[in-house]
């Protein structure tokens, strides 16, 4: 299986001389069942560190736009994503999340270990932010145990900004299982569901010592962005008004939102 040469034989050992990552509470994860692991975000090499640490594959659910590009570099990424066992997920709503939720169902159904985070994307600045409830939903539809887990050190590896990332140490904490069978039979509303999102997420932060703040980081990164627009001057054009073929002073390529 390829997904074993990669970690044993090809990448695994460059990534750990080069990161020289250290773990703990390995013995919290079953050796065999289905089993969700929830953690926190800020690098994209999350969800490689995690299944190099942990002795049993972890299927991990990847935004869809890894699995949609265009040209070599989408084929590359696609190829990439896929040999790791990460799924594409649809963060848009409606069906599209729906879609992800039952091929993160399938997997747990078949006795496998999914990888998630329920913040739903990226940290910006390392912090622990709310946690969205669709890994409540996981956790009751499934009644698959949650194994909460800290990713330590990710976020210095590239900071905003840079692009040769830093090979620095990296560090992954397994907590013990978490059972929410006290919750089976109950109608899954919303502040059940905001209930075992918000005890997941406490476990994140306690094994992670991260600052939490009680809002989306999706809203955050938002903000940030707008924040960073320049401000149109009094007096000047409207991009419109200009003239066609003139380059726009201050134009923003808003930046594709990573993870």
């Amino acid at each position: 299986m390829f997904y074993w040469f990669l970690k044993r034989v090809l990448a695994g050992p460059i990534l750990r001389m080069l990161f020289r990552p250290w773990v703990r509470g390995l013995d919290n994860l079953p050796s065999d069942g289905p089993a969700i692991i929830a953690g926190n975000h800020n690098h994209f090499m999350d969800s490689i560190f995690v299944p190099l640490l942990a002795p049993r594959p972890v299927v991990y659910l990847a935004k869809k736009d890894y699995f949609t590009g265009r040209g070599l570099k989408g084929a590359v990424t696609r190829w990439f994503f896929k040999l790791n066992n990460q799924l594409p997920m649809d963060r848009a709503g409606g069906t599209g999340s729906q879609a992800s939720l039952e091929s993160g169902l399938k997997v747990l159904g078949e006795g496998n270990s999914l990888g998630i985070y329920p913040e739903g994307t990226r940290s910006p600045d390392g912090k622990l932010y709310r946690g969205r409830t669709g890994v409540a939903r996981l956790v009751l539809e499934s009644g698959a145990p949650v194994i909460p887990v800290a990713i330590i050190g990710t976020d210095k590896i590239q900071p905003p900004g840079r692009l040769i990332p830093k090979f620095r140490r990296v560090g992954i904490v397994f907590g013990s299982a978490m059972d929410f069978s006290k919750y089976e039979g109950l109608p899954a509303d919303r502040f059940l569901l905001r209930s075992v999102t918000d005890e997941i997420m406490y476990e994140i932060m306690r094994l992670s010592g991260q600052e939490y703040v009680d809002k989306y980081a999706s809203s955050v990164k938002t903000k940030l962005l707008t924040s960073s627009k320049p401000k149109r001057t009094e007096g000047s054009k409207p991009a419109d008004q200009r003239k066609k073929g003139s380059t726009a002073e201050g134009a923003d390529e808003a930046p594709d939102e990573s993870d």
